[in-house]
């Protein structure tokens, strides 16, 4: 059985042997730039990972992970831009290192690389293949809609949240293990038992990294912390807060989100006193176990020797303790 280090370790040096063409350099520069910024490559991963639940070969599932890879680093190479971001793992993004057009049009050099990965796989297999990773991308932009929608909206439900961060993260991941699955035979039910433990594994994922940017430590959470409190962003922990604060607390909440000049530090303590005495974060860890939960008992109704989910749950457990 391969583990997720092992997976990661195949894909790495699957990228880095790409054969891209050199030239337009404008096109491809920042396709090989993306790639070569690594990242966890979690999503390929879990392409493999899916597949080897049912089968001892995973050589067919290497090509439409890499397929999945491109698709992800599209999505991010766009949005940097949706965003105005600049650094992307602590480098320029492509829209600052070249520029918007060239960022536009090498991410779409790159959605048209997945495909081209993407049908690389066993012929009996691709037209499903092909049918998730379809649905799976409109998914995908459905949630970014819905992320910058939720902007200019003053007060969304947790639901819709939930909703938006299933389809813009969880989907991804959850159709990762289904593709893995069908490349090796599994019965169909099996591989939506796969793909509900990704739903249900990267909504819990995207819970934790909302917690995580409050109440980690930026030198094990990787980043700095605070910038959703500064951001006003619309997170699980603020709508949570929004629906149960009254009175004193409620106003100043929304003075704090109101606040046009401020200080940093002092938004950010302001706001975490105010989720600690609402018990924000442990209602927030709650949810989070929840759906980690939920994943393990959809996992456990795939029908295979225990023994092949094992590297699959040590994963979950991993995710999960990842702040410790």
């Amino acid at each position: 059985m391969v583990t997720i280090e092992e997976c990661q370790d195949i894909l790495d040096k699957k990228l880095a042997s790409l054969n891209l063409p050199d030239k337009p350099e404008n096109l491809y520069d920042p396709v090989r730039y993306m790639i070569e910024l690594g990242g966890k490559r979690i999503r390929p991963s879990l392409v493999l990972m899916g597949c080897n639940v049912f089968a001892d070969r995973i050589e067919d599932a290497i090509n439409p992970a890499v397929a999945i890879e491109m698709f992800h680093n599209f999505t991010l190479m766009h949005d940097d831009i949706m965003d105005r971001s600049d650094l992307r793992r602590n480098k320029p993004t492509v829209h600052k290192k070249w520029n918007e057009n060239i960022g536009i049009l090498s991410g779409d050099a790159m959605m048209i690389k997945a495909y081209e990965f993407l049908t690389q796989c066993p012929a009996e297999r691709m037209t499903d293949v092909v049918r998730i990773f379809n649905t799976t991308a409109l998914e995908v932009c459905e949630g970014q809609q819905y992320d910058m929608d939720f902007e200019a909206i003053p007060a969304i439900e947790i639901r819709e949240y939930l909703r938006m961060i299933e389809l813009k993260t969880a989907v991804l991941l959850a159709a990762s293990l289904k593709i893995g699955a069908l490349i090796a035979g599994a019965p169909g039910e099996d591989a939506d038992h796969l793909y509900a433990f990704g739903r249900n594994f990267g909504i819990g994922f995207q819970l934790q990294d909302d917690l995580l940017d409050v109440y980690g430590a930026p030198e094990q959470f990787g980043k700095q912390t605070g910038n959703d409190i500064v951001a006003n962003k619309k997170t699980f922990l603020l709508l949570t807060a929004l629906k149960l604060a009254r009175g004193e607390t409620f106003q100043e909440l929304k003075q704090w989100m109101d606040r046009k000049d401020f200080d940093r530090g002092e938004k950010i303590r302001a706001i975490t006193a105010i989720f600690n005495k609402l018990k924000i974060r442990e209602i927030t860890e709650g949810e989070i176990t929840s759906y980690y939960d939920h994943a393990r008992r959809s996992l456990i109704e795939v029908r295979c020797d225990a023994a092949r989910k094992q590297p699959l749950l040590h994963f979950l457990k991993t995710m999960q303790d990842r702040e410790k």
